[in-house]
């Protein structure tokens, strides 16, 4: 399975939340996310980093050894009109990765109700946990 992760999922696996048994997961192949979800994702671990006093640095140094693969725009630019259409009055900071999923026809995964009802597989954590079969 190939995933196309939010910035959600993300500071939660960064922090040591649930998301880490999806990203370690043998079944997961590979996840990816756009280069603009991971500016959101270092931009928030430092105000999470205050929240849960750890260094920001530590939170940091976590978010680049995620093991994610960060694709640029220009490889998934041509799927953008359609992702402004379908999500960009929703969340205009999830079309990226909207066009990131719909460029490689992979589900997104986001805790993130935006990405209901747009004609796309979507998972949350606890969906993704339970198709994964660690819980029922």
């Amino acid at each position: 399975m190939k995933l196309a992760a939010d910035a959600n999922v993300l500071l939660s696996a960064v922090i040591g939340g649930r998301a880490n048994l999806i990203l370690n997961h043998p079944q997961v192949h590979e996840v990816f996310t756009a280069g603009h979800t991971l500016a959101e994702v270092e931009e928030y671990s430092v105000v999470l980093a205050k929240k849960k006093r750890i260094p920001s640095d530590v939170l940091l140094l976590a978010v680049a050894a995620l093991p994610v693969t960060v694709v640029s725009r220009p490889l998934y630019n041509k799927n953008m009109a359609e992702a402004v259409k379908r999500i960009g009055r929703r969340d205009p900071d999830d079309v990226e990765l909207l066009a990131l999923a719909l460029h490689l026809r992979i589900p997104v995964w986001s805790n993130d109700r935006d990405f209901e009802d747009l004609d796309i597989q979507w998972f949350t954590t606890e969906g993704l946990l339970r198709h994964l079969r660690f819980i029922q």
